[in-house]
């Protein structure tokens, strides 16, 4: 076996995942079409965001936004905070990650033990465990935009920043189109900043690929990382999106486990909710097609919610 390359550090194992078909789960769902699925929850920090943080990172020193050993903040739900945790760490910035309480605690444990300071903000009035919902975020929002005036920090901004969809535009969709040969018809992923989407759509419509958002069917649903029900997000403006399908919580769930179960890729809900649309496309406008989707992050990260609680 020829053995990989030697990496200089970490932030070089970013990118280049692995991508899947998974036939044995689109024929034990006796679909008509393939899933593609993108194992970007094999990267350093367990999530796709690796890459949205790497990008704003570079882009950051590059231009001159962010000085040597200044200080980085950003509002997260964990996988971009564990994404900056890593980059940070390597490139010598001090990284304070500001999320909510509502998120799963193995995030916070994460970056803490990747040298990342953790500020946990409490939910709004009514807000439940395993649920962040948009005024839980806008919270977070607050407590980040007073840290990094008090720290006078770098705000990573991944719902604004540039560099999140160019590293989707640039890296994730490119990485799908070649590793399938060109086979890929559809695209859907579950919004959370919107960059993998926005980024990856703008790639995958000069190649005739249709891309759909995916939206929880409710404000309360347990899909962390996303379905914030944030109107204007910035990434998506102007996105050639072919159209919005809604996933309920129960089929994220559902689907997540028959990933695992079916094709041993343990991802999160998030997971599961890019699964249940593709399935949602093959049983209806993409018929016959191939769709691709992202493992966003690892089930590992929701060992304490309800997520592998019961059966498939």
């Amino acid at each position: 076996m020829i053995q990989p390359e030697l990496l200089p550090d970490i932030t070089h194992a970013i990118g280049n995942s692995p991508l899947v078909a998974l036939d044995r789960l689109t024929d034990h769902l006796g679909l008509s079409g393939r899933i593609l699925a993108k194992c970007d929850y094999l990267s350093p920090g367990f999530s796709k965001k690796d890459r949205a943080a790497l990008a704003v990172i570079q882009s950051a020193r590059a231009s001159g936004e962010l000085a040597e050993a200044q200080t980085v903040v950003e509002l997260t739900s964990g996988n971009m905070g564990t994404g900056l945790a890593i980059v940070c760490g390597v490139f010598g910035h001090p990284f304070i990650a500001v999320m909510s309480e509502g998120n799963s605690p193995e995030r916070a444990q994460m970056m803490r033990a990747l040298g990342a300071e953790v500020l946990l903000v409490p939910q709004a009035t009514g807000g439940r465990k395993g649920e962040v919902s948009g005024e839980d975020l806008a919270l977070v929002e607050a407590a980040a935009q007073q840290l990094t005036r008090e720290r006078a920090a770098f705000r990573a901004d991944q719902f604004a920043h540039p560099s999140n969809p160019a590293a989707h535009e640039q890296g994730t969709a490119p990485e799908i189109w070649a590793q399938s040969k060109g086979s890929v018809t559809a695209f859907c992923d579950f919004i959370g900043s919107g960059g993998t989407l926005g980024g990856a759509a703008r790639f995958f419509a000069r190649h005739g690929v249709k891309s759909y958002a995916l939206h929880p069917d409710t404000p309360a649903h347990p899909i962390q990382g996303g379905g914030y029900s944030m109107p204007d997000l910035a990434h998506l403006k102007g996105a050639p999106l072919a159209g919005h399908l809604t996933i309920t919580g129960p089929d994220a769930q559902r689907y997540a486990r028959l990933l695992a179960r079916h094709e041993g890729i343990f991802g999160g809900y998030s997971a599961g909710a890019n699964l249940a649309g593709a399935v949602e496309l093959l049983q209806g406008h993409e018929k016959g097609g191939t769709a691709a989707i992202v493992i966003c992050d690892s089930g590992l990260k929701y060992l304490s919610t309800d997520l592998w609680n019961a059966q498939p």
